[in-house]
């Protein structure tokens, strides 16, 4: 248990560049809360005490603004940002690695019993407000832009905008220059994909554009210096007597 809240609390170090310490998170952080108070209501329900699990669960929705059902299963290094609004049901299964943010929702689409709520394979990513519903997988290493409703399977590593969700063609290269370019910035546009018809991610990218072309102009430059250099120390050994 201690070993997963170490994990619980170092993840948020990786996600989120306004964490600063471990103090700050333990205390200041809802989504944290809402992890921890989970593990301890899922203990609960295995062990039969539903009542006392729900209780639990419902005092953590109460403080944090966070509904996490005490059924759900979450894997490790779960992290749910800022959190506010965010609803995990009954039979939701989050595997490792997976991030939420505020107003996600993982839903079901029946009142029948029975597995109902989706299934997040390792490292997914939800943008804010977007709704999962029903019974489907959302494979490894996915993304769900924000405010999209998915209702259908997606493959791993796709990632997946709009209402209904559709999954948006492969990353080209040019994206994938950009992203690099973020990374190094440290910089995430929760979900953003290359067609989002968005002015401001559009202004994005020309940002991300200008300083990848910035960088490979440093980098010439600094190469052309260096050679300069070497040449004039050459030429400066040449006429040494």
């Amino acid at each position: 248990m201690l070993e997963r809240i170490r994990e619980d609390v170092g993840c948020v170090f990786e996600r989120d560049p306004a964490a600063r310490h471990a103090l700050e998170i333990l205390t200041c952080y809802p989504g944290v809360h809402a992890v921890l108070l989970h593990r301890v209501s899922h203990r609960l329900w295995r062990a039969g005490l539903k009542w006392a699990a729900r209780f639990l669960s419902h005092l953590g929705r109460f403080f944090t603004g966070i509904e996490i059902h005490p059924g759900a299963t979450i894997g490790r290094r779960f992290f749910i940002d800022h959190g506010m609004g965010v609803v995990i049901g009954e039979t939701a299964e989050i595997g490792d690695d997976c991030t939420l943010y505020h107003g996600v929702t993982l839903g079901g689409t029946t009142w029948e019993k029975g597995k109902r709520h989706p299934t997040l394979e390792n490292g997914v990513v939800i943008g804010a407000g977007a709704k999962v519903l029903g019974p489907i997988t959302v494979g490894a290493g996915a993304r769900i832009g924000s405010n999209a409703v998915v209702v259908k399977d997606v493959p791993a590593k796709a990632t997946v905008v709009g209402i209904p969700g559709r999954i948006v063609s492969a990353l080209d290269e040019k994206f994938r220059q950009r992203a690099e370019t973020a990374r190094k910035l440290g910089f995430d546009a929760y979900g953003q994909v290359p067609n989002m018809p968005d002015p401001v991610s559009q202004a994005l990218d020309n940002l991300l554009d200008h300083a990848r072309e910035a960088e490979l102009e440093l980098a010439e430059l600094r190469q052309r210096v260096e050679a300069g250099g070497a040449a004039r120390r050459a030429s400066d050994e040449a006429v040494e007597p």
